[in-house]
């Protein structure tokens, strides 16, 4: 698309390549690393990070909002060169939301400084390598239009998330986190959502390229796969024998929540155990 010609780290794919190829090299080599040493606390970093991540999620929130209701965008399908300025404006902030899917690798780097190697999942490593380079690919062809609505609805996942994750780092806290029971299935929706939206401009065109499309819900498709997969493994099994026995402050799933319940996009969550 001419419109982010120049635009930083889009011109060529290298960048994109060799970042993810970094990002992969470090949890490999950073697991080796960190085999024999013990655990970095990280609690100030944790807390500038994850409000970091807050901020420029509700940031692009509103953006989005407010850009696609100046374009008069429309929910069921949205071409890519109707809304002119609002077309532009739209593609700005998910230029930011391509780099914030960089700035989230350090999501693992933290699991791996820390020592938090049961949450580095395939479901976690494939998601943040995956997305960083899918959405160096819709910021170059299809930077605006229906591209804008599952970046919306992640961005306000990620301002729950996130905002949990660096609440959570702080022991007072914990106790007024009384949302984290529906963190997934806000993220399950969430996919299911994007999926039905994708395909309504399947059926019904509005000029949006088809191929996209039909790319976009395969990819979508299996993130439920795999977090069905997690759900039922963590919420469906009986508890065993040893479990029951176990003290409540140690048990893993409280309140319908898990450890390893936001593997794919990632975070902070105490793990008394792992500790």
């Amino acid at each position: 698309d001419a419109r982010v010609r120049g635009w930083f780290l889009l011109d060529s794919y290298l960048p994109t390549f060799f970042l993810t190829g970094a990002y992969l090299l470090c949890i490999w080599l950073g697991n080796k690393f960190m085999k024999d040493r013990p655990p970095f606390s990280l609690r100030t970093h944790l807390i500038v990070y994850n409000l970091g991540i807050t901020l420029l999620s509700l940031y692009m929130l509103i953006e989005l909002i407010l850009a696609t209701w100046e374009g008069g965008y429309n929910l069921q399908c949205q071409n890519l060169h109707s809304a002119g300025e609002a077309d532009i404006r739209v593609a700005k902030v998910l230029w930011w939301y391509y780099f914030s899917k960089l700035i989230e690798f350090m999501d693992t780097i933290f699991f791996v400084l820390r020592k938090k190697n049961s949450q580095i999942t395939f479901l976690h490593v494939y998601h943040h390598a995956t997305m960083f380079n899918i959405w160096w690919c819709v910021l170059n062809w299809i930077p605006c239009g229906q591209s804008f609505f599952g970046p919306t609805l992640n961005s306000f996942i990620h301002v729950l998330m996130y905002s949990y994750y660096g609440l959570s780092v702080i022991p007072s806290m914990r106790k007024y986190l009384w949302w984290k029971k529906y963190l997934t299935q806000a993220q399950l929706i969430q996919f299911l959502l994007t999926i039905a939206h994708t395909l309504s401009a399947a059926v019904k065109p509005c000029g949006f390229p088809f191929g996209c499309l039909m790319f976009q819900s395969s990819y979508m498709a299996t993130l439920v796969i795999l977090f069905i997969n997690f759900y039922i493994k963590t919420y469906q099994k009986a508890p065993s024998r040893t479990a029951i026995k176990e003290p409540p402050v140690t048990t893993e799933i409280k309140n319908g929540f898990h450890k390893d319940c936001f593997a794919a996009a990632n975070g902070f969550l105490n793990n008394k155990k792992a500790q």
